[in-house]
């Protein structure tokens, strides 16, 4: 696809990806931002990986085949972990997952005692003990996965607020090894980073990836579009498989991916896939 302004497409199980939409929508304000959120299927961190890869496929073909993009963004580390080959596989456009940032939060570190906060799913793939092994293999590396403190990151959406004990016992174990750098392996965990911090005030840095994402993006889009630069409003339109979260427009109010074009656009779809079998046509239709 080409346009005088390119179209982006981000994939998350929930909220998550908002936090690199942001990046993204601060590296390249006139792009068109198309957001698939599959919060019916949320969180994929307590699914089998082949029902993810089914449900993320599924929802990416369905999504381009009404909106076609330039460039689709996996904006889930866990899904990024299980789902990459297949979409590559699968479509003529780039794909760009998201990695946990080992090597930045490695290089920031002083005590060279690094924090992984992750999905359980995430903290326990082997790609995340090869980047271990490859930037921070000088380092004490303590892992901790989640998936509560992920839903404590989308109902904090709805609500405008997360409960800073209930945070606080989640990261208990974390804070205990004194890391001083700490790797957000979520896309939703950048969200609640304040209440995060409160959390841990000895962390010196919270490193996420929302900034290389974005990054990589606009240098992708720049080889395979030139399109990686420009200036003007892009729109942002939002899909999700369940009922779009509450809180969603007051947080797209005050944020980088919201204040462009002229307000978004929000639909709740239907995902066509089916569970525990092979991947088959992709179908996605408006509610």
């Amino acid at each position: 696809m080409h346009q005088s302004c390119p179209r982006v497409l981000l994939f998350d199980s929930g909220i998550g990806g908002l936090s690199i939409a942001d990046a993204v929508r601060l590296r390249l304000p006139c792009a068109d931002m198309v957001y698939a959120g599959d919060n019916e299927g949320f969180p994929y961190g307590d699914l089998p990986e082949h029902e993810v890869v089914a449900r993320c496929v599924a929802l990416v073909e369905g999504a381009l085949a009404r909106w076609p993009c330039d460039l689709v963004v996996v904006a889930c580390n866990t899904a990024s972990t299980v789902v990459l080959p297949m979409l590559r596989s699968r479509l003529r456009l780039p794909v760009v997952g998201v990695v946990p940032a080992i090597k930045p939060a490695a290089a920031l570190s002083r005590n060279r005692r690094l924090g992984v906060l992750a999905t359980p799913a995430t903290v326990d793939r082997p790609y995340l003990a090869s980047l271990i092994d490859e930037y921070a293999a000088d380092c004490t590396v303590l892992r901790l996965g989640s998936s509560e403190l992920v839903r404590i990151a989308e109902t904090g959406l709805a609500q405008g607020w997360v409960d800073d004990e209930q945070v606080r016992a989640i990261l208990q174990p974390l804070a205990a090894g004194d890391p001083d750098t700490v790797v957000l392996g979520c896309t939703h965990f950048p969200l609640i980073r304040e209440a995060l911090a409160r959390a841990m005030p000895g962390v010196r840095h919270w490193v996420d990836s929302g900034d290389a994402i974005a990054r990589r993006v606009v240098q992708l889009l720049d080889e395979t579009t030139g399109d990686g630069a420009g200036t003007g409003q892009g729109s942002s339109t939002f899909l999700f498989t369940a009922e779009p979260p509450a809180g969603l427009r007051h947080w797209l109010e005050v944020s980088q991916t919201g204040t462009r074009g002229g307000g978004p656009q929000i639909s709740r779809v239907s995902l066509n896939t089916a569970r525990n079998s092979s991947i088959g046509s992709a179908g996605l239709w408006q509610q």
